[in-house]
């Protein structure tokens, strides 16, 4: 009977000091943790605060995100109150000018900005021969207040970073006119919309640098000078040791005489490379 006692005592007595035991264990861990250093009370606050606002930041930065994107979209509005008043001409130029680029107007050689006045508002002949939008937030829409620009021979939309392939494929409308083009720091901008600037048949200088979203370069080169033979490119040069001219000129001329020559020429020349 004792036996039976003793051991239906040892199962209860462990029920009851279980606490006991979790009391001890728990204040000697804190005991181990509380020789580790502890951050300060300032720095202590400040991260519990950004734990607290997390997604109060993360609400604040999507909504900088689509505010920005909101007042691009605004900006490149198709003015047509600008159009009906001043004309076609005119209201491409004050686009232009309220995005904080430059123009240089038919017959001039400088190059104007919003600091020295409107004063071409006068002249209703006025059209435009350049536009720089290089770090402007021109898009595919605002392209609408430029397309009808028929005398337009230098665009520079270089660092834009609202440009992409959609917006090249509305280049086309400059085919008769456009001779340089800068495209240099436009992130947005791939192999495909490269492709469609085989219609520029007038383009004589094109800079094609520093493009992140585009990949093997050098071929993407050789593709820019088979379709556009007249013009002089700059920003993408070819792999080293590859020994092929520099000068758009003379390599459209070998275009030529390989084309003449048949297939076999082209199939060596992409053997070399």
């Amino acid at each position: 009977m004792s036996h039976d006692l003793s051991k239906m005592a040892a199962p209860m007595l462990f029920q009851h000091s279980r606490g006991f035991i979790l009391l001890c264990y728990t204040s000697l861990r804190y005991r181990s943790k509380s020789t580790l250093p502890t951050p300060g009370p300032v720095k202590s606050k400040f991260l519990q605060y950004l734990c607290d606002r997390f997604y109060d930041i993360e609400t604040i930065v999507d909504f900088g995100k689509r505010l920005r994107l909101w007042n691009a979209q605004r900006k490149n509005r198709y003015n047509i109150q600008a159009k009906n008043y001043f004309g076609e001409n005119i209201a491409a130029a004050v686009f232009v000018l309220a995005l904080k680029g430059s123009i240089r107007l038919r017959g001039k050689t400088e190059w104007e900005d919003q600091k020295g006045g409107l004063v071409f508002l006068q002249d209703k002949d006025t059209c435009l021969e350049g536009a720089n939008l290089s770090g402007s937030i021109i898009n595919y829409d605002g392209l609408d207040n430029l397309v009808n620009q028929r005398n337009l021979k230098q665009l520079d939309l270089s660092r834009c970073p609202y440009i992409d392939d959609w917006s090249l494929s509305r280049l086309h409308n400059f085919a008769d006119t456009l001779q340089e083009l800068s495209l240099a720091g436009c992130p947005q901008v791939t192999e495909r919309g490269l492709a469609c600037l085989h219609q520029l048949e007038n383009l004589r200088f094109l800079d094609v640098s520093d493009l992140p979203s585009v990949r093997h370069k050098e071929l993407v080169r050789i593709l820019l000078e088979e379709m556009l033979p007249q013009c002089h490119i700059v920003g993408m040069n070819y792999p080293e040791g590859v020994d092929l001219p520099l000068d758009s000129d003379k390599h459209g001329g070998e275009i030529e005489e390989e084309h003449q020559g048949g297939a076999g020429s082209q199939k060596k020349r992409e053997v070399s490379i």
